[in-house]
Parts: structure tokens; sequence; C-alpha cells
């Protein structure tokens, strides 16, 4: 029996997370990757952080909570959808949620928290038929926005802005594909 890199885009991404946060200091974590709090189009910087924050966690309980979403799910997204289109989801939900938070907001993201409830919500379109919603999709919908904005009310340091918005965009690309293999 021999282990298979089963899902490139998915583990590339979780192994490239633990490596940040293994060798990089809180600081170079807070600079490389981390959201722009600021508009900088001007600044090529400025695009690779609407990227990078997304590898970047804030410790070890905020990285494991995002991987076991992301190994849970991801694999089996990246299956249905291929590589090519799973990537094509993540960094569209990390551009958008990071020019979001610099429009909306003065501070910067950190980690994957978006891209996981993009997965979540993603996922419950996988045996989608034409002209029928899933209900799990509904229920998983009440649950995840019901719960982020009863979040809101906390005071605590996470963004339950990204988990929003990546969950927005994941149920988009699940109305979008609504099953069919691109």
């Amino acid at each position: 029996m021999k282990i298979k890199y089963n899902s490139p885009v998915i583990l590339t991404y979780s192994i490239l997370s633990i490596c940040i946060l293994s060798f990089c200091s809180s600081g170079l974590v807070s600079k490389h990757f981390s959201s722009p709090a600021h508009l900088a189009f001007l600044n090529p910087y400025f695009y690779l952080r609407l990227v990078s924050y997304i590898a970047g966690h804030g410790g070890w309980s905020h990285l494991i909570g995002n991987l076991m979403i992301t190994l849970l799910v991801g694999p089996l997204l990246e299956e249905k959808y291929g590589s090519g289109k799973l990537l094509e989801m993540i960094l569209v939900t990390a551009v958008v949620t990071g020019l979001l938070n610099t429009f909306l907001f003065s501070t910067s993201l950190t980690g994957g928290s978006g891209i996981a409830f993009m997965l979540i919500l993603l996922s419950s379109f996988s045996n989608i038929k034409s002209k029928e919603i899933p209900l799990t999709f509904i229920i998983i919908a009440v649950l995840f926005i019901g719960s982020e904005v009863a979040s809101t009310l906390k005071i605590d340091r996470i963004s339950q802005f990204s988990h929003l918005a990546g969950g927005f965009i994941g149920a988009g690309y699940g109305f979008i594909r609504s099953g069919r293999r691109f």
C-alpha cells in the first residue's frame, strides 16, 4: 500500500500553512501573510497579500480548526470540480474577501477561515440536480448565517465578515457550477 498525494491543491495549501506557522515569527506572519488594511493599487505587494493571507494563521488552534474543515471537505470538492477550478475558487474567494475587507474595514485578515466556509457551503451542492435546491444547503446556510450573525455580537478577534464572505462565495459557486464538472 502506498500513500497518494490525492488532493494537490488542498494538500499543498495545508502544508504551506503549517510551514508558515512553524517557521515564521508572528511579526513575519502579520507583515507578509495578512491581508492589506489599506488600498495600495500601485504597490505590487498589495496584490500578493490579497492571496497570501489565507496561508498565515494566528496560532495552532486557528490553523487546526481551519485545516480540519479544509482537509475533510476539500479533497471531495477537488475530485468533483478538478484541481484547477478549485484553485480558482480559492483564489477568487481570497481576493474578493480581501478587497471587501480593505474597502469596509481598516484591519487585516489572517487565515483561511473564509476558504473553509466557502468549502462548507460549496459542499452542500455536491448532489444538486437541475431546478432543485438541496435541503442540506438551506439548513447549512441558516445555521451558518445565524451563527455568524450571532457571533458578531461577541467581542473577539475573529472576522465573521470573512466567514460570511467565503460562505456566500461558496454558495455562489455552487449555484453557478450546479453539479457540472467544468
